[in-house]
């Protein structure tokens, strides 16, 4: 399990990391401002982790550039490609996985029924976290806003679940965890996968 980043309190480093990467950018959304920010977090019962939160509010909201491939999103915004048909989105419960889970290579969609694979699966789409973007082909990005993995960002597909940031040799995507990790990351044109 990944612990240890603070979440409660905006580091000013990353803050300031986070507003040279998006100052380079003329085509970022304007910030939401902190509003905007405490009506979200009502609405849906959180606080959002930091330094999200603080970027929101104060840097941009959404960039059609990246990260992802996509874009990064608006604040409560989906996905195009989301689909209309899916169960509600709860940011108010926990985030259910602390490691990656990647169900394909089980073959756990094979062995259970399509109700029984979806009541497994549709939490972690819709519980505990917020929509970044997507890379296309059904594969978005998390900002885990409520459980242990809060503050993480997560990649979640049809095949699977994996965090971002892994500290271990055999991460699938090693890097520095959190939002501004990930967004340092995309900013510095890495691959999200080791060995890629």
């Amino acid at each position: 399990m990944m612990t240890g980043m603070n979440t409660e309190t905006c580091d000013p480093a990353e803050l300031a990391a986070l507003r040279e990467i998006f100052a380079a950018r003329p085509e970022a959304a304007p910030p939401a401002g902190w509003e905007a920010v405490r009506t979200f977090e009502a609405e849906h019962g959180v606080v959002l982790p930091e330094p999200y939160r603080t970027f929101v509010a104060e840097i941009c909201d959404g960039l059609r550039a990246g990260p992802p491939y996509y874009g990064l999103l608006p604040l409560a915004q989906t996905p195009p490609d989301w689909g209309s048909d899916r169960p509600e989105r709860l940011l108010a419960e926990p985030f259910p996985l602390t490691a990656a889970w990647l169900w394909e290579a089980e073959g756990d969609e094979e062995a259970l029924s399509v109700e029984e694979f979806e009541a497994r699966t549709d939490p972690v789409f819709d519980h505990g976290s917020l929509l970044l973007g997507t890379d296309g082909c059904g594969m978005y990005w998390h900002l885990i806003v409520t459980g242990p993995q809060r503050g993480h960002v997560w990649q979640i597909a049809g095949e699977g679940a994996m965090p971002f940031g892994p500290q271990s040799p055999d991460a699938l995507m090693p890097g520095v965890p959190g939002f501004t990790g990930w967004v340092t990351h995309w900013a510095q044109g890495r691959s999200w996968f080791a060995g890629a």
